[in-house]
């Protein structure tokens, strides 16, 4: 499926981003593409590895896997109890490209960082970013981040070929909107609703306004998440957003039955991506 440039918008052109080809491969299938979150490290690096594969394995077209913080301001508690865990059992910042590794390693699927900017910075952003496109990832997802103090993350990826995906909210004024959608790089991530992660049982009228405005603002693929956890969500979202992101459902999933019990809600989200003709 062809796009329509436009201007300086990064998320229109989907040379080199494996986070576009992904979420444009779905929609030329007829889909809304599914995007799965699972923390690094949680329950174990390996279980986290494993978890990434039955993701892909099941119907997920793009994989963020977040690295566990101490203090993840954004994150419910689902999300929360699973990071401190991970960091109790020991995890450590540099794991994370033996995560991404081990997933892009066994599957297509593109496979996304979501990480507060604090740890990428002690790296050093070039360093990770090199690191990261060693690994076959696909880029970072930072939402602590916004384009106007993100000078030198917005020059790495361009030399790594490294998506970078910025967030928008109903807050999100119209300038700011314009200025993120052209800093972007593979997608927009549209937060629905104000306030930290955490599944819900509905989505709310604000995330089809956000994804809308982003739409105005350039963006040719807008991603929508926090609170999704059901297929008849992701049908929903779908009629109106190119992507709908899953990750307190995925969490609770892998705390309470493992690697099975992912691999089924990936199955079971995934009947709610095809788009029905109007």
């Amino acid at each position: 499926m062809t796009t329509q440039p436009s201007s300086p918008d990064t998320t229109s052109g989907s040379s080199g981003s494996k986070a576009a080809a992904a979420i444009e491969k779905a929609r030329g299938e007829g889909r809304t593409a599914l995007i799965g979150y699972l923390p690094a490290g949680f329950p174990d690096v390996p279980t986290s590895i494993e978890a990434g594969i039955a993701l892909a394995e099941n119907g997920a077209d793009l994989i963020e896997i977040g690295i566990p913080y101490s203090d993840p301001v954004m994150d419910g508690h689902v999300i929360q109890e699973a990071t401190v865990e991970a960091l109790a059992q020991g995890f450590t910042v540099p794991q994370i490209f033996e995560v991404v590794e081990g997933i892009t390693r066994r599957t297509d699927a593109a496979v996304l960082v979501m990480t507060y900017w604090n740890p990428v910075m002690r790296m050093g952003v070039r360093a990770f970013a090199e690191r990261l496109a060693a690994a076959g990832g696909a880029g970072l997802i930072t939402p602590d981040l916004v384009p106007d103090e993100a000078a030198e993350w917005l020059e790495a990826p361009e030399e790594f070929g490294l998506d970078r995906v910025f967030l928008v909210a109903p807050s999100t004024s119209q300038k700011r909107m314009q200025t993120t959608v052209e800093a972007s790089r593979g997608f927009v991530y549209a937060v629905s609703v104000m306030g930290v992660t955490g599944a819900r049982t509905s989505v709310g009228a604000a995330a089809q306004a956000v994804v809308d405005a982003a739409h105005g603002a350039g963006a040719d693929r807008v991603c929508v998440g926090l609170g999704v956890s059901s297929s008849a969500q992701v049908r929903e979202i779908g009629a109106y957003a190119d992507g709908v992101i899953v990750g307190t459902a995925l969490v609770a999933a892998l705390r309470d039955g493992g690697v099975p019990a992912v691999a089924e809600l990936t199955r079971e989200l995934s009947t709610g991506t095809p788009r029905t003709a109007a």
